[in-house]
């Protein structure tokens, strides 16, 4: 088995960045082909993951592989959802992982769509950093409804 099936079987044929299904089969010289990239951002050193995954090899599209190039990664949050001023999702899971705690991660209009961001957050990051175990609440406050995640460190 390749390196490429490996993290192509761990990744469940998605990338990680678009969250959308990989072909296996396809060139990866094709720009929906696949590729293995790094989760690393700059504030980690190269290749190396911590005990949760975060920072190991990932399968990528080769375009969104190349799209993002040296720089830190951007994880896109679904453009159905109704929210502002919503969190960089790659910089969140780095404090989550790092110190725990709770952190307000969007505002939101409605409660009905602070619970489908909530929801779709959880989701998201079951598949993106499947060890760090999130809850999340949404909460009034200021006219409109905020969105936190939290994890069980303190």
């Amino acid at each position: 088995m390749s390196r490429l099936d490996e993290v192509g079987d761990h990744d469940g044929w998605r990338c990680w960045l678009c969250d959308e299904p990989v072909d296996p089969g396809m060139s990866v010289n094709d720009p929906r082909g696949p590729s293995i990239d790094s989760l690393t951002t700059k504030s980690r050193s190269k290749g190396r993951g911590d005990a949760t995954g975060f920072g190991e090899e990932r399968l990528a599209h080769r375009a969104c592989n190349t799209k993002k190039g040296a720089i830190a990664p951007v994880v896109a949050w679904d453009p159905e959802l109704f929210v502002v001023d919503p969190a960089p999702i790659v910089a969140v899971v780095e404090r989550l992982q790092r110190k725990g705690g709770r952190e307000i991660i969007a505002r939101c209009p409605t409660e009905a769509d602070g619970e489908a961001a909530a929801s779709w957050f959880v989701d998201r990051l079951s598949r993106l950093v499947p060890a760090l175990s999130v809850s999340t609440s949404v909460e009034p406050g200021g006219g409109q409804w905020m969105v936190a995640v939290m994890t069980g460190r303190r």
